[in-house]
């Protein structure tokens, strides 16, 4: 495995950050706005974590993780076109698929002595855990902030809508013919 450099890095905080959001967008009963909005997020960061994966190899090989991110680029694209056609379901079966592959993958990359992730965290555990620590700190905040966005597009909705529906305005009496 390779030393720790800018791709290496960035994939992992994209995998955690996926490891972060999926329980949210998978236990959240309501599948609105918010879980539209983070999905676009995890499917983002998903196809990263996925494709970035092929430039991580060790010694000059791929291992079975690179097929799992060929298999996983596959279920989750399969569950975006399920999602826009409206076939929940399936949505649902490839959407939490993908999330197990990619649990199973972070245990691999977290358990395999030798790897990038058990090295960094025998050797520099303090950096291990505030990267791990702004991970979910930004998740919580992205949520958060789609929370507060929410409310406030239904209030300015109902105030741009509220009174031209109510009642009609003097201008609009005198300008219709009778």
């Amino acid at each position: 495995m390779e030393p720790w450099n800018v791709l290496l890095a960035s994939h992992v905080i994209a995998a955690l950050f996926v490891l972060a959001i999926g329980p949210v967008q998978i236990f959240r009963r309501r599948r609105d706005r918010i879980h539209r909005t983070m999905g676009h997020l995890w499917v983002s960061a998903m196809y990263y974590v996925c494709f970035s994966s092929f430039w991580i190899v060790s010694d000059g090989h791929f291992s079975w993780l690179h097929g799992l991110s060929a298999f996983t680029i596959v279920t989750v694209t399969l569950g975006l076109v399920s999602a826009v056609r409206r076939n929940i379901p399936a949505h649902r079966g490839n959407m939490i698929g993908s999330y197990v592959g990619i649990a199973v993958a972070f245990g691999f990359a977290v358990s395999v002595p030798g790897r990038a992730i058990p090295r960094l965290l025998a050797e520099d555990l303090p950096t291990a855990l505030f990267v791990a620590v702004l991970v979910a700190a930004s998740v919580a905040v992205v949520f958060v902030s789609l929370r507060r966005g929410e409310g406030r597009g239904i209030r300015e909705t109902r105030r741009k809508s509220g009174p031209s529906v109510t009642a009609a305005s003097p201008a609009h009496t005198s300008a219709s013919p009778k």
